[in-house]
């Protein structure tokens, strides 16, 4: 049965909010609607009365993909709900410090994708999961991506043939690089002689630059590879990218302008591939610390080929488990690190008590990165700025970069006594 219900506000998630708190997706503030209700959500039926900034979206799966959250907004009201993430968990953590403007890092599209393969009805079928849902949406294509992904739902059913066609569910990992599509497939284990060979085939019919399974390479025709400024990053399979490349420049441009002056020691912790520690060797030594060894063979290939870099040494360590000591941190003069969703509360802790000048924190999700910077507060540090990053575009994932610095000591004026 149908009931009608004014929005409110915009949620975190990109639902609408009720005036009686039910989200109800794909809904604005201010607007009439007709919903339906289960499990605690509005199901939008009909919007009687729209709001002035809806327009109209531009992917004929949205509303069924759970990809994307907010195409229905106009940019400006997007763009300020979309910085509003931050200042949300900023004032939630007690910080009081005002975010930059929304930096758009959206670019071309994103260069990365992961497609689920399902076998539906004897068929199968490529594509996206609905929201809140496990239920398959095939796509022909996502427009969100850069062209060169515009193919790979058909891609990832055809590399699923001599995997049985998606009878057991699969994740196809499908990265744009400059040598060609990277590809990693997962969900299957490992395979016979037979079916890699015929995977092995099909990776030269499509063209493919590398195809890999859980990471371990089944073929490599040319190495993948991005340009990242003046160097090369050499991603392993399945391995982390930004979502974008202007997302990547952006981050990266806001990392350097927080460097200090004359800084000669700089540690990259959360490393990957290297972007980060990369760009700063054009001015200091780095120490790039990072808890998997396919990222470090990467960034160590790239160091090698790159010319006018300073010194970059690295280190394979977990940093959940074991972060760097405080004593060690004071080796440098700042510490880049970009963790996981998860944030880095070890770490963290141990920056909190060091006497590190400047902390550049990267992170991608708002909470996480409003708690760690908490920590960092609490021990002496100020949080000068922090800037929004929204590669991401039209779903409720930010990236942001937040500078601390730690004030000098005070000097007393007295003198020690002889």
């Amino acid at each position: 049965m149908s009931e009608t219900v004014t929005i409110t506000r915009l949620g975190g998630r990109g639902d609408g909010i009720a005036a009686d708190g039910t989200p109800v997706p794909f809904t604005l503030p201010g607007e009439r609607v007709a919903i339906g209700r289960a499990e605690g959500c509005g199901l939008l039926d009909a919007v009687l009365d729209p709001a002035p900034e809806r327009i109209a979206p531009f992917c004929p799966y949205f509303m069924r993909c759970g990809g994307c959250a907010i195409q229905h907004v106009a940019p400006e009201t997007y763009a300020g709900w979309k910085r509003g993430l931050l200042v949300s968990a900023l004032s939630q953590a007690g910080l009081a410090v005002k975010p930059e403007a929304l930096v758009d890092a959206h670019g071309a599209g994103r260069r990365r994708i992961t497609l689920h393969v399902r076998n539906l009805e004897g068929q199968a079928e490529a594509g996206l999961m609905a929201a809140r849902s496990h239920d398959l949406v095939a796509i022909d294509h996502c427009p969100i991506t850069v062209p060169a992904l515009h193919g790979a739902p058909a891609l990832a059913r055809a590399l699923s043939a001599p995997l049985g066609h998606g009878r057991k569910p699969l994740d196809v990992a499908v990265t744009a690089t400059e040598a060609g599509l990277d590809v990693d497939i997962r969900g299957h284990g490992p395979v016979e002689p037979g079916v890699r060979a015929a995977l092995v085939r099909l990776a030269e019919a499509e063209g493919l630059a590398r195809l890999a399974l859980h990471g371990d390479v089944v073929v490599e025709r040319s190495q993948p590879s991005v340009a990242s400024g003046e160097v090369r990053l050499y991603p392993p399979p399945g391995g982390f990218l930004q979502a974008t490349a202007a997302g990547e420049a952006a981050l990266t441009a806001l990392v350097l302008d927080a460097l200090p002056k004359g800084a000669k020691r700089v540690a990259d912790l959360f490393a990957g591939c290297g972007p980060f520690s990369l760009a700063l060797a054009r001015h200091a030594e780095v120490h790039a610390v990072e808890g998997e060894a396919a990222p470090l063979l990467g960034l160590d290939r790239s160091y090698r080929a790159a010319a006018g870099l300073r010194r970059v040494t690295h280190e394979r360590r977990d940093l959940f488990r074991r972060p760097l000591l405080a004593h060690d941190l004071n080796a440098f003069d700042a510490v880049v690190l970009d963790p996981p969703r998860a944030g880095a509360q070890a770490q963290m802790r141990q920056l909190a008590e060091s006497r590190v000048p400047v902390v550049i924190g990267v992170a991608c999700d708002a909470g996480t990165f409003a708690r760690d910077a908490a920590a960092l507060v609490a021990g002496g540090y100020a949080l000068e700025r922090v800037t929004p990053v929204d590669q991401f575009r039209h779903s409720a994932h930010l990236e942001m970069v937040g500078v601390f610095r730690r004030p000098p000591r005070k000097r007393t004026g007295l003198r020690r006594p002889r």
